[in-house]
């Protein structure tokens, strides 16, 4: 039997109807009415995740693990319920879907044992010293605790890994800090099963059930709402520039500001250099248009730039991309209003005289094609509109006239979520050249590989400088983003009855 939702919020154990509905817009199947979110609910949800903070923020790492593997198994036992509503709502092809639940179920069992093991802790001891002069120094030791409540935002282009279990929440959860999610209007249907796998983990581990909330969508006054709200702690969020500036604005200007980390997009340029170039145009040609068009080019890390030495060689790289691209069939995009988007995106370079066009195609409704533009460096630098990310499949190739005009373009850069460098080994000195740049200007620098796909793992960045991230110094994937809901706090001649557990273990 298909799943059918019941279009009500999660708030703390209950299942509540709001004073309106929304209709979900799916790429097919059946529409479904969903209870629009209410600044009422929000504040009913913060204020339980306040109340559950008190016993899950100073549970042992042993329980919250035990919860975060609950909510994976959970997650699986409605494995085709969820790939069935997923692909319905967002037009992503079973494969991907299916794909997905499994990164979801193991960022979560990952974190479980991440916090088993302690290290997130970070635990330091400085030892007294009663006989210093001039003056004794006092036993001091440094824990990570949790901040307290956290909000999340849904991600339109990952309807699990970013969204209900995501990223965020597995990191928030696994600190000790409860959740209020904003699901994300696009997929409600995906959320909402999701959070029934996460209240059934909670009613199994006997977590107190303020520990997380799904709020709907329907209306922009639900997330402004619940980032000004006093209880919320911290803020993880993945979306547009444009929505994750509006809310990092409200997170300033609060009357006790709290940290809003948003991942807001990227082009991540790739710098083709000359031997690599000459080596493999065509195959760097083609493995650039697979990963520009791999999900209709709706990944953040999408590569939307490649830089390249004018010549014979970028004119057989260009010539080879145009073939690649012009065989890729049209993909459904994630929602109506992520097509118009691009759209828009797409006619902002037809019109500009700085581009010249190579692949212009025609996309309608929810389809996308790729496309693809050429300009100078020159141009590019003088027009900023170029820089700016397209969300899909289209691409720029920049041609520059030497290396160092390479590298100029390359500090010209605003910050990304990647940057890449095409070398061979004949390449390395202008590698050595243009590494201390990318390294400044991006989370993670690759060499001769393609951005999209983030691997989680315990040395993955997935952040940038501004505007890749709102803070340079964290990242959304990987066992480091626990470490934007903790904060250090020292204790001083603290006697061993007093202190915390964790520095007993």
């Amino acid at each position: 039997m298909a799943f059918i939702p019941n279009g009500k919020h999660l708030v703390a154990g209950e299942w509540l109807a709001g004073n309106g509905t929304f209709s979900s817009a799916p790429a097919h199947g059946p529409a479904h009415e969903f209870a629009a979110g209410t600044v009422e609910l929000v504040n009913r949800a913060a204020e339980a995740a306040e109340e559950a903070f008190w016993s899950y923020g100073y549970s042992t790492a042993k329980e919250r693990a035990a919860f975060l593997r609950a909510i994976a198994d959970e997650i699986e036992a409605r494995a085709d319920d969820i790939t069935e509503i997923g692909t319905q709502e967002t037009g992503l092809p079973v494969a991907r879907l299916q794909g997905e639940r499994g990164r979801t179920t193991g960022q979560l069992r990952l974190f479980a044992d991440h916090i088993e093991k302690g290290d997130y802790l970070d635990r330091r001891f400085d030892a007294a010293l009663p006989e210093r002069q001039p003056a004794p120094r006092p036993e001091i030791r440094l824990l990570q605790r949790p901040v307290g409540p956290v909000a999340v935002f849904g991600a339109s282009n990952f309807p699990l890994a970013f969204s209900t279990a995501g990223g965020d929440t597995a990191a928030a959860l696994a600190a000790g800090c409860p959740v209020v999610v904003k699901g994300h209007s696009a997929h409600p249907g995906t959320g909402e099963i999701v959070a029934q796998a996460i209240d059934a983990a909670i009613k199994k581990t006997g977590v107190h059930p303020g520990v997380f909330s799904l709020i709907q969508g329907g209306n922009r006054q639900v997330g402004e709402a619940l980032v000004q709200h006093p209880l919320i702690q911290a803020v993880g969020f993945t979306g547009s520039l444009a929505g994750g500036r509006a809310l990092f604005n409200l997170c300033a200007a609060r009357p006790q500001p709290i940290p809003f980390f948003g991942e807001l997009g990227s082009v991540n340029p790739m710098f083709l250099l000359p031997e690599a170039l000459k080596a493999r145009a065509e195959t760097l040609a083609e493995g650039w248009s697979g990963s520009l068009t791999m999900g209709a080019g709706q990944f953040c890390t999408n590569p939307g730039i490649a830089v390249v030495i004018d010549g014979a060689d970028a004119d057989r790289f260009t010539t080879a991309a145009v073939a690649a691209l012009g065989k890729a069939a049209p993909q459904t995009m994630l929602t109506d209003g992520i097509a118009k988007a691009y759209r828009d995106g797409k006619e902002r370079f037809t019109t500009r005289n700085a581009v010249k066009p190579l692949l212009v195609t025609d996309s309608s409704e929810r389809s996308a094609a790729p496309n693809l533009f050429e300009t100078t460096g020159e141009k590019f630098l003088a027009d900023h509109a170029l820089s700016e990310e397209v969300f899909g499949p289209l691409g720029l190739v920049v041609r520059v006239g030497s290396l160092d005009e390479m590298v100029g373009l390359a500090k010209g850069f605003e910050g990304q979520l990647t940057a890449t460098l095409h070398m061979d080994a004949a390449d390395l000195d202008a590698a050595r050249r243009l590494r201390p740049i990318l390294e400044r200007k991006a989370g993670r620098v690759l060499v001769n590989g393609f951005p999209t796909g983030v691997e989680v793992v315990d040395s993955m960045v997935h952040g940038g400088p501004y505007p890749a991230s709102t803070n340079f110094g964290a990242t959304s994937v990987g066992t480091l983003s626990i470490r934007r809901f903790l904060r250090p706090v020292s204790y001083q001649n603290f006697p061993e009855g007093l202190l915390p557990e964790e520095f007993l273990r």
